[in-house]
């Protein structure tokens, strides 16, 4: 073998549930994991201190528009990692934004290794939110999160575009609890199931993702849950975005990290790390679907998903029959839906689809969920030699897409990633609708939501078509009657009108 193929050989997981008076700071998050993964590995704090490769995953509070700086952390979270490890790496870099951010980080790592760019190598990420909003709210100080303001702005890795425009944000598709239902209603609505027949879909779907969750050591909520309890609505499991309760939403307020140390087979070797330990990546590819959601074909397939599974699989020269074990990314049901459907799965499959349980479970530590799926699924093919396992992962608004095909199953090709721009290229030529800022006069829904807050539902959106067929973005009218209206029965196909707000800057959709 090909001393440059790279090779995971650590992997590690940390869960906080203490007192958020005393949680970890960020950069000691990342550093738990850290020296976790390098204890799996055997390599120790020299290991870590020998490291010419660091990538972070890019912190929730970092995102564009976020409203969370008053949270204390580091500038340049590679940079003060790198100090706390004793450190130097040559290549050291910060992600922008998405959840397909793991898998991402772990293709490049690979595809620089077997360069010969790198030899030993940390992918990290953490999430911090749910002591930092505990701390914020019950107004506990951050004295104890002492964090380096004195280091330079970091390098960046990714695409760090933001994930809609001014004219979707202006009619709130600018949050994943607002988007994604908008993609679930489309779903249904194509397959003409009735509201209740897809809710019950959905619990269905779910429920063995929590019992995957009550079975994981690091999960934020291990808890069984029923199907009909997961999509029953209650006080304790409010609507959120139609058609979506609490419980069928990715959980972000968590304090979590996982971090993997990857090598070159020749430095694995130098480090004594034995090769029982030893994990590959098989098979990879990256790409974005169109853009922004209103250039999207349409609400209810991904290309991106079919492409970079369909090249994953062939690059590894596997099948899925051959596939053992499957963590589709699962924000939102609709995310597992269509990522089964893209890439030949049933909803039944006995394998299951997670191996963590889940964003809305297991935890959803904002651009880290998949470094947690890698890590638990380093653990499975160890313990079942000549297993394969597949990790998808999805950035934005079913944007941006990774995927990794790993084994503990020695490689038969020389490792060789493929250049993302040729899946890209396949992509963006993709024909799309025309979108309309200002559309007026008759119209129809193509998909909507109605969002709510815990005193009920206060806001309605709409994508529709105008009557040339041009895409538009809109808010109903938030009058209680109309709002309760769109949730009562399919409105995909409904007819209304569409005018302008006074000021030009937004729509209003009346249904007829």
């Amino acid at each position: 073998m090909d001393g440059k193929t790279p090779v995971l050989i650590g992997a590690g997981q940390f869960t906080y549930r203490g007192d958020p008076a005393a949680s970890p700071a960020p950069t000691a998050l990342l550093k738990i994991a850290a020296e976790r993964a390098a204890a799996d590995a055997g390599i120790g704090a020299a290991g870590l201190a020998a490291l010419d490769g660091l990538a972070v995953a890019g912190f929730t509070i970092d995102a564009p528009g976020s409203t969370r700086g008053m949270i204390p952390h580091s500038i340049n979270p590679p940079a003060s990692l790198a100090r706390e490890l004793g450190a130097a790496p040559s290549w050291a870099v910060y992600s922008h934004m998405g959840g397909n951010t793991s898998q991402q980080l772990v293709n490049v790592i690979s595809e620089k290794i077997a360069r010969g760019e790198l030899e030993l190598a940390l992918a990290v990420g953490c999430e911090f939110l749910g002591s930092a909003v505990k701390r914020l709210t019950k107004g506990l100080g951050f004295e104890d999160w002492h964090e380096d303001d004195d280091l330079p702005e970091p390098e960046r890795i990714g695409d760090g575009r933001n994930g809609v425009t001014p004219y979707e944000a202006r009619h709130a598709l600018n949050r994943p609890i607002n988007i994604y239902p908008m993609f679930e209603n489309a779903l249904r609505a194509r397959d003409g199931r009735s509201i209740p027949d897809h809710q019950a879909r959905l619990g269905k779907l779910f429920a063995p993702f929590t019992q995957v969750a009550a079975g994981n050591p690091e999960a934020w909520f291990p808890t069984v849950r029923t199907a009909e309890e997961l999509v029953t609505v209650s006080d304790r499991n409010r609507m959120v975005g139609f058609p979506y309760p609490k419980l069928l939403n990715a959980i972000m307020e968590v304090d979590q990290s996982a971090g993997v140390i990857l090598a070159s087979v020749d430095k694995a070797r130098e480090l004594g790390v034995p090769e029982e330990k030893w994990v590959y990546l098989h098979g990879c590819a990256d790409a974005a679907d169109l853009w922004f959601p209103t250039d999207r074909q349409d609400f209810h397939s991904s290309p991106a998903m079919r492409l970079t599974g369909k090249h994953a699989l062939e690059m590894a020269g596997v099948g899925l029959p051959d596939i053992d074990y499957i963590d589709l990314y699962s924000c939102f049901p609709v995310a597992v839906e269509i990522g089964a459907e893209e890439l030949g799965l049933s909803l039944d499959d006995p394998r299951g689809f997670t191996v963590t349980g889940g964003l809305p479970y297991a935890g959803g530590p904002g651009n880290n969920y998949a470094m947690h799926s890698i890590a638990t699924m380093a653990g499975k093919l160890r313990a079942k030699p000549g297993a394969y396992g597949l990790v998808t992962a999805n950035g934005w608004y079913l944007t941006k897409q990774s995927t990794g095909i790993y084994s503990a199953t020695p490689p038969k090709a020389p490792f060789e990633r493929q250049d993302p721009g040729v899946l890209q290229r396949q992509i963006d030529g993709l024909p799309h609708p025309t979108v309309t800022e200002t559309p007026q006069g008759a119209a129809t829904i193509e998909t909507y939501t109605v969002v709510h807050r815990r005193e009920g539902p206060f806001m309605g959106i709409v994508i529709g078509r105008d009557a040339d067929g041009r895409r538009f973005v809109a808010n109903t009218p938030n009058d209680a009657a109309t709002l309760v209206g769109l949730e009562q029965g399919e409105q995909v196909g409904r007819s209304g009108q569409v005018t302008q707000s006074p000021d030009g800057q937004t729509n209003l959709f009346t249904p007829d």
